[in-house]
């Protein structure tokens, strides 16, 4: 009897039905996508059977853009200008330069409108004022603009070259039109002028001023600077130049005391170990003071000089952290230098 040899039909497997969420992810849509879409399409869904909801949906959509377009066209219109602009700050400026800057101010503030307020365009219009270190402004609805001036303001006159200009205490140059006599003197002598030139690619710099608006460069300068512009007001009048000696930053007083500082470091700590000194009478007809240790700050006499009290004078440890203390130790430094 005959076999047949032909191989049996394949079975056929029957495919297995996928719900719609399972057929992304074979296509590669994460899981957390395909459930947000589901969410989006039921609540669309939800919205557009129910007409009060579908028609609340269409204005909302058609009153969007109007809305925008309102805020826009609020934002700069008359009904919020800027009309009255009042000015703080300008303290240490003089001369022509404080009606320039007001004007200034004011001629941009008045393109404003107090929803649309933009300080940038205020620090652009005295960007010539070096002066000037930044510039704040607030909106008082519906007309008003009060604008604060920050001021850099001048606490030397640096010598170059035989030339002048004066300087803010970062070291800006802030040119010789707010010179005044009460600022003491920087000369920027070889050591100065050593250092700046190996810190430039040109030699020039070292004998002619910079440019205003332009910083100085050398880390003895800057420290004498630094120094300079942290000094409380009842010594500040007494302070006639500083200069570096063999005992570093050296500042001279109006009546001929020298005040060794040493660096820039700490100039707070230092000023109110001089106060404390000066302020203490066994110090009086000193030749020097020494301050570079602030806690242990020390008054020298001349050879031949008898002291009031001791060769030297010695205070318990300082915080350096107290202006107020400072000025009201500061309180006696006239009578104290003579003057």
């Amino acid at each position: 009897m005959a076999r047949s040899l032909a191989a049996p039909a394949p079975r056929r497997v029957p495919r297995r039905r996928t719900r719609p969420g399972r057929a992304r992810l074979a296509l590669g849509l994460p899981r957390p996508l395909a459930g947000v879409g589901r969410i989006g399409r039921g609540a669309i869904s939800f919205v557009w059977t129910r007409r009060r909801l579908r028609l609340a949906l269409l204005a909302f959509l058609i009153a969007l853009p109007l809305l925008g377009g309102g805020w826009l066209w609020l934002r700069h219109s008359s009904l919020v200008a800027v009309e009255h602009v009042q000015m703080r700050g300008l303290a240490a400026v003089h001369g022509a330069d404080i009606g320039a800057i007001e004007t200034a101010l004011k001629s941009t503030a008045r393109g404003m409108s107090t929803l649309d307020v933009h300080p940038a365009a205020l620090r652009a219009a005295v960007a010539s004022y070096p002066i000037v270190r930044s510039v704040r402004a607030r909106a008082s609805f519906p007309h008003g603009l009060r604008i604060e001036v920050v001021e850099q303001p001048p606490v030397a006159a640096l010598v170059i070259g035989g030339a002048r200009t004066a300087v803010a205490a970062d070291g800006v140059v802030l040119g010789p039109g707010l010179l005044s006599s009460s600022l003491p003197v920087v000369n920027a002598g070889k050591a100065y002028a050593a250092e700046a030139a190996a810190t430039t690619a040109s030699t020039s710099s070292t004998t002619t001023l910079p440019i205003i608006g332009q910083g100085v460069r050398g880390s003895q300068l800057l420290g004498a600077l630094a120094a300079l512009g942290t000094v409380p007001a009842p010594l500040a009048r007494d302070v006639t130049r500083t200069y570096s000696g063999p005992k570093g930053l050296t500042v001279v007083l109006r009546n001929g005391l020298l005040v060794y500082f040493g660096d820039g470091t700490r100039p707070h700590a230092k000023w109110l170990s001089l106060a404390r000194v000066l302020a203490d009478s066994s110090s009086a007809g000193a030749a020097y003071i020494d301050v570079r240790l602030p806690e242990r700050p020390a008054a020298g006499f001349a050879p031949g000089t008898i002291p009031p009290g001791a060769s030297s004078t010695e205070t318990e440890p300082l915080s350096s952290s107290d202006p107020e203390t400072a000025i009201k130790l500061a309180a006696g430094v006239n009578a104290t230098v003579g003057g």
